[in-house]
């Protein structure tokens, strides 16, 4: 999977600009709050279909402008596939080979992305909400059917929060609504939570021996899913473990109503990871949090290659810099000639050799961008 063109209009501090990619390496040249970020975002965007850096999609258009617009030419093994996305300040239009797709689900999935920087570092030592959104954004790239079922629980959630704090308030309310509200939230949640099961399964296996490599064998990885649905057993049918996860919240729905918020679910799950047996979220020392983060994100172009058929594009984002050279040198061992990859950096020293001979380079200047 390449993305052979990029196209900008009225993106970010982009009035408008096209952009040739190198089906190996891209290197983006600028010093800070020129638009290094705000392309590779762009990219991001394209692919997922939301920012990974705000929620609010009007941040993403330029001062003064009713809209933006991002258009890219995708090659991959089935052929050339134009992919556009329109934003405006009443919401997005996505079009996949200039056909307009009613929803999201349809669209997310056809470019696949890894994102790599600084703040994925704290994957490790950040808060849970990082690594959950971590888990959704690369299981919905691979997996349309989590992707919805994520929406759906999402959607479910929020009714029950809203229901919650009504009873809180002392509004009055349809007793059995909750019931109704438990019955419909434990069906998507347990889809959510055994999808995700499996995948930090598969991550663990490709991302051990990656760590392993990276560490001479000095350290073992592991990861550990912390689900907050606690199932006896993961192997019973969905409908036993369904009426498993609404006697779970039946038994506590006075504790919620109490509470006036939803305490079990998959949006309160977490990600632990162990080296050497011992959690490196509390005992690891930096250097092991940041070649975990490496190993995972390693692992994350692995697995997509194994679901998708292909590998993703590869977005580092001033991460080289955060790296030391041995782990950049294994970083950039593992993806030359296999990876398309975007990098963002304010200088090239430092840079491997044998990856600039092969790279396209490019100087971003207050949204400008020359070759």
């Amino acid at each position: 999977m390449k993305l052979t063109s990029l196209q900008l209009e009225n993106y970010r501090n982009y009035e408008q600009i096209a952009l040739d990619c190198h089906p190996e390496v891209n290197i983006l040249i600028g010093e800070n709050a020129q638009g290094k970020t705000n392309l590779l975002e762009s990219i991001y965007t394209l692919a997922l279909a939301k920012s990974h850096r705000t929620s609010n999609d009007r941040e993403l258009i330029r001062f003064d402008k009713e809209y933006a617009k991002i258009e890219g030419e995708l090659s991959y093994r089935y052929g050339e596939m134009p992919l556009t996305m329109f934003i405006t300040k009443k919401g997005k239009q996505v079009k996949i080979n200039h056909l307009e797709q009613s929803r999201l689900t349809q669209y997310v999935g056809h470019l696949n992305v890894v994102l790599f920087a600084p703040e994925d570092l704290n994957i490790v030592k950040g808060s849970p909400q990082i690594r959950r959104r971590f888990i959704d954004m690369e299981l919905g790239q691979i997996s349309a059917v989590y992707l919805n079922d994520l929406a759906q629980y999402q959607r479910i959630l929020k009714q029950k929060n809203n229901y919650l704090k009504q009873l809180q308030y002392g509004q009055k309310t349809d007793s059995t609504m909750l019931e109704v509200l438990n019955q419909q939230f434990a069906t998507y949640a347990l889809k959510v939570t055994l999808r995700r099961e499996k995948f930090i399964e598969e991550l663990e296996s490709l991302a051990q021996p990656i760590h392993a490599g990276i560490t001479d064998e000095r350290e073992r990885l592991g990861l550990r899913y912390l689900p907050s649905l606690k199932l006896s057993d993961v192997s019973k049918s969905e409908t036993d473990l369904t009426e498993e996860v609404l006697t779970m919240l039946n038994d506590n729905m006075e504790r919620e109503k109490d509470r006036g918020v939803c305490l079990f679910g998959p949006h309160r799950d977490d990600l632990a990871f162990d080296v050497n047996g011992m959690d490196a979220q509390t005992y690891g020392s930096q250097g092991q949090q940041r070649t975990t983060a490496l190993s995972i994100k390693l692992a994350e172009i692995e697995l997509m290659r194994i679901e998708v058929g292909e590998y993703p594009i590869l977005l580092l984002d001033d991460v080289l810099s955060e790296l030391d050279n041995s782990r950049q040198s294994h970083l950039l061992s593992t993806i030359q000639h296999k990876v398309q990859t975007f990098v963002t950096t304010t200088s090239i020293d430092g840079i491997d050799h044998e990856i600039m001979s092969n790279a396209k380079t490019y100087r971003i200047n207050q949204g400008e961008i020359i070759k």
